[in-house]
């Protein structure tokens, strides 16, 4: 199975956010019987002012050589939003040459010394660095007690994917599970679009695929989304209900990886929480450095 063959995923995008459209929706009276649920590709170039043999060769999966004007056209005329435009130019980019380099790039997950000195600058949230792929690089003393249950499955591999698709447990750490999943195969999905030739990302969307029902159909509806702030609401096995308002923050740096932080409301009971989890995590520490120093 090629999971993310680029003419495919350029066909499966394009027709589905088609789809999704009706034609009173565009203004567009719809006149007799239909056998298609939303719009005709013949209205999708009309309405985009491309001609139909043209727009039919894009929605095949060809998008080499197509203008950013052309994609922007099509993007408004589904009425893609900001994250699924971006993932449209993103196939484009993907199906031209420039692309190829990135087929062989060998993945570097090494954590600069000076970025952990960053995160453990950080004292009073939890923080972390992650790739694209959701592996756990690299966090803070917070950071490593609040993802404690997500990361002490080494079969999981510090994955955050696999964490939510694979643990039943997640179901409990998450309270909002449905909307933390859907986030996690919409976030996926716009990497893959950024770099179709990904082996390790390749893999672990294959692996979820095989292993997780709801992982599979969730891939299968090609949603895009690009989280970097919101609300977060985790129930953890030590300290009990904590919400969180979170920002995650590219790291130009290192293409791919994001720093994300998870704050607390000043006197809420979820700041008094995450402090007893900050104490608890240092009792553990001291305790280790004793008895490694006996």
């Amino acid at each position: 199975m090629v999971l993310m063959d680029n003419q495919s995923e350029v066909s499966d995008f394009l027709t589905n956010r088609r789809g999704r459209l009706s034609p009173d929706q565009v203004g567009i009276i719809a006149g007799g019987r239909r056998r298609v649920p939303g719009l005709r590709r013949e209205e999708v170039a009309m309405l985009a002012g491309v001609s139909p043999d043209y727009y039919v060769r894009m929605e095949r999966g060809n998008l080499a050589g197509v203008s950013d004007e052309i994609l922007d056209a099509v993007a408004n005329t589904l009425r893609l939003n900001d994250a699924e435009s971006e993932h449209l130019h993103d196939l484009a980019r993907a199906a031209g040459p420039a692309a190829r380099w990135r087929r062989n790039r060998a993945a570097d997950n090494t954590v600069d010394p000076q970025l952990q000195r960053l995160l453990d600058a950080i004292t009073g949230a939890p923080a972390w660095v992650t790739n694209s792929r959701f592996d756990t690089l690299a966090t803070n003393s917070l950071g490593r007690a609040l993802l404690a249950p997500t990361v002490r499955n080494a079969a999981l591999g510090g994955n955050g994917a696999r964490y939510i698709f694979l643990d039943p447990d997640a179901h409990n750490f998450y309270p909002e599970w449905e909307l933390a999943a859907d986030t996690v195969v919409a976030s996926l999905r716009h990497t893959a679009g950024q770099n179709p030739h990904d082996r390790n990302l390749t893999d672990l969307v294959g692996e979820l695929v095989i292993r997780s029902d709801s992982f599979r159909q969730r891939w299968a509806k090609h949603d895009v989304r690009i989280h970097r702030v919101g609300l977060k609401r985790i129930v953890h096995p030590q300290v009990g209900d904590l919400e969180f308002t979170f920002q995650a923050m590219d790291l130009p740096v290192n293409p791919g990886w994001a720093l994300t932080v998870y704050t607390t409301e000043a006197g809420s009971p979820s700041e008094e929480r995450i402090s007893l989890l900050g104490s608890l995590e240092t009792s553990v520490a001291t305790t280790a450095t004793t008895n490694r120093s006996r």
